[in-house]
């Protein structure tokens, strides 16, 4: 099968956070279980631009990945070249995979398959949210699902990774045909050893951002019944960390708080096995990848319930799942420290039920499985 990934941004511009290493993974797998797959992508890298080789392919693990120059250096990836080749090769292939949303290169890359008679398959990657929609220029979102957005996003497929997710989308368009597939993720092939501590440890592993909700965690562990450490990993706006530390001083833990930095690759497995709780208070996330990454070496979490992951870790019994309230989350973490015997079997089963379940070719195979379903529309 000839398969086609339209993105903003594609590796090595891992500035953009997950989801390059989400839409790159993918595009991997799917070419190991023998699939042709190319991706039209810019050079965006942040304000900058990523120095490889434009409008020609170049090979990345197997992916052939077209870079096209962009003239905006925003979110917006506006990209004349990009949309020129798509128009004239769209119908060269049995499936158009478009990633993302709410950037005009995307949205005149759906146009662009309208045009030609080709329905592609939208993963919004989260920007569906309503999170999402309320923050950062809402009412030029606002205008433009008005005005052409809605009409582009009935005209797709829609992938989404959790059942919240599909919800959300299907609150703006009802009906939308689509499947939930899980995310593809990178796990350690290492195992790593649980120590007991002398304290009980909490961390974070993400970008340092008002969206994950670090305010509500801090002011609620300014009030947990049990001594704790809790490590913060991650990078953000130097002002913005100064204010969350501002806040825990405020709330008189700021020496029970360590601010670890980064952590990437195999140094981020350990950090995560080296936890008693994995914590993600986060105002909205389409799927969080860092949760099963927690999962994987052992480690329990505690999610809010706008994580898409929410319903999974319940109904699995993987962790805890809490509202934003500052005193539900207190509730929650002292609930955490309590519950002694289910943090211990997660510790011990967690890492066997996530390997199982997050197979790249299993999860390539579903990815196919949608693909030939669309495949089989066109007939």
């Amino acid at each position: 099968m000839k398969i086609l990934f339209v993105a903003p941004s594609y590796k090595p511009a891992f500035i953009y956070g997950g989801t390059i290493v989400v839409i790159a993974q993918l595009a991997e797998a799917l070419v190991k279980i023998g699939h042709e797959v190319t991706v039209y992508s810019t050079t965006a890298n942040g304000s900058e631009e990523l120095s490889v080789t434009t409008n020609a392919p170049v090979i990345v693990n197997g992916v052939a990945v077209f870079y096209f120059k962009r003239i905006t250096k925003d979110h917006t990836h506006v990209s004349p070249a990009l949309w020129s080749y798509l128009n004239k090769t769209v119908k060269d292939y049995d499936v158009v995979h478009m990633h993302s949303w709410w950037n005009l290169l995307i949205i005149g890359a759906v146009w662009i398959c309208k045009k030609n008679g080709v329905k592609p398959v939208l993963s919004p990657h989260g920007m569906l949210s309503t999170y999402i929609l309320q923050k950062n220029n809402s009412f030029k979102k606002r205008l433009l699902h008005l005005f052409c957005g809605k009409h582009l996003l009935s005209r797709t497929y829609l992938h989404v990774s959790t059942e919240m997710e599909l919800e959300e989308s299907r609150a703006i368009i009802p009906g939308w045909e689509g499947r939930v597939i899980v995310n593809p993720v990178t796990l350690s092939v290492n195992t790593y050893a649980r120590e007991i501590k002398d304290i009980f440890t909490i961390g974070f592993l993400s970008r340092v951002d008002p969206k994950k909700g670090l305010e509500i965690l801090i002011k609620a562990l300014g009030k947990v019944n049990f001594p704790f450490r809790f490590k913060i990993a991650g990078s953000g706006d130097e002002s913005y960390i100064g204010s969350l530390k501002a806040l825990s001083k405020s709330h008189g833990i700021s020496t029970h708080i360590e601010w670890v930095g980064w952590k990437s690759g195999e140094e981020k497995f350990e950090y995560l096995a080296g936890l008693d709780l994995f914590a993600l208070t986060s105002h909205s996330e389409n799927f969080a990848i860092v949760v099963i990454e927690s999962l994987s070496v052992g480690t329990p979490v505690l999610i809010s319930n706008e994580v898409g992951l929410h319903k999974y870790i319940e109904k699995e019994d993987l962790g805890w799942v809490t509202g934003l309230d500052i005193d539900t989350v207190t509730q929650a973490l002292n609930t955490c420290v309590a519950e002694k015997e289910k943090a211990a079997r997660i510790q011990a089963h967690a890492p066997v039920q996530i390997y199982s379940e997050y197979q790249d070719d299993v999860l390539a195979y579903k990815y196919v499985d949608f693909y030939n379903y669309i495949v089989s529309q066109k007939k």
